[in-house]
């Protein structure tokens, strides 16, 4: 079960200090997270970059990075440790939208494409999302939800030129699974909040939260 990053500023900020923060999450995780990661980020000139890596982020050099004012990460943990190659790293994009996600579903009977389960779930709630991508996302996780067997949980970050779309839903291990936020100069959510960093708000259990 994978971590989750996001953040949004009005004025750019520097990735290299949040990607450290947010490997110390991903690297004292309960669970490893270790199975690659990657990011996605807003280059005013030149739209969205991309980055992705098979190794561990904690073992990633951030310096690479420059600055942006909206960046999106995730920290891989592969279901039953396979199918572990770049090309399943989120985040995924279709053009339009920022995928991430994280969680454990068990007997979904939904026919959707996809290499892996969460590249599967973003197809699925695509095919709802004629524009109104809250809308979209409502339904896809409610048929979803009907649909599946057993899901220890199901969150997932959506972003896109409308905003940050976040869906929250477990069944077990609480503290695991909520994400948090914190909301001043900059939006950060987050799977769980910066080691040693207080102020930071919880996402409740079966919402939808946009910004």
């Amino acid at each position: 079960m994978c971590r989750l990053l996001t953040i949004r500023s009005k004025t750019a900020f520097s990735i290299e200090p949040h990607l450290r923060k947010f490997s110390e999450v991903a690297r004292i995780s309960k669970e490893y997270q270790g199975h690659g990661w990657g990011c996605a980020y807003l280059d005013e000139a030149a739209g969205w970059k991309f980055y992705k890596n098979i190794n561990p982020i904690w073992e990633d050099d951030f310096s690479r990075f420059g600055k942006t004012a909206l960046l999106v990460t995730h920290a891989r943990s592969a279901f039953e440790d396979r199918d572990i190659v770049i090309e399943n790293n989120m985040p995924f994009f279709d053009g339009r939208t920022i995928f991430i996600f994280n969680g454990e579903l068990r007997g979904v009977k939904i026919r959707e494409e996809g290499r892996i389960g969460a590249e599967k779930i973003f197809n699925y709630i695509r095919r709802f999302d004629k524009g109104d991508t809250r809308t979209a996302l409502i339904k896809a996780v409610g048929i979803i939800k009907k649909r599946t067997r057993y899901i220890r949980g199901m969150n997932i970050i959506m972003v896109n030129d409308k905003g940050i779309f976040v869906s929250s839903h477990f069944t077990e291990d609480e503290a695991y699974f909520t994400m948090s936020y914190r909301e001043d100069h900059e939006l950060i959510i987050c799977s769980a909040p910066y080691p040693g960093e207080k102020n930071w708000q919880p996402i409740a259990n079966g919402s939808v939260r946009v910004w």
